[in-house]
């Protein structure tokens, strides 16, 4: 068994990314950190590293538990990382903006004026 893989190979088997072409660029424009620096793509990962990466669903936070280096299931996958990543903040309540009646036309200056105001523009 391997005690260490490429970061590419790694994040993009424990499907952070789809693919490992996806994985290199992320890493080279420096969305992946090991251990809080900066990942090339063909730098090693061993079991205990923490790594960071800038995903499409947000910020994660994972912790190596398994290297592996085939892309395999999701549930296969889970058990190769203890995730770390915070919870996302609670959302705002956003003001509920008023919708014009369908066929109404174009609003008028003096209506426009009054949803600026509402989105605090």
């Amino acid at each position: 068994m391997d005690t260490t893989a490429r970061a590419d190979v790694w994040v993009s088997s424990v499907r952070l990314y789809k693919t490992r072409s996806i994985a290199s660029s992320e890493c080279k424009a420096g969305h992946v950190r090991i251990n809080g620096t900066k990942a090339k793509p063909s730098q090693p990962v061993k079991v205990g590293d923490r790594v960071e990466a800038l995903t499409e669903a947000g910020q994660r936070v994972v912790v190596v538990t398994r290297i592996i280096t085939k892309r395999v299931g999701a549930p296969v996958a889970v058990q190769c990382y203890e995730d770390h990543t915070p919870p996302p903040p609670p959302k705002e309540e956003v003001a509920v903006m008023p919708r014009r009646d369908r066929g109404a036309g174009r609003p008028t200056k003096r209506d426009r004026r009054a949803m600026d105001r509402l989105r605090g523009r």
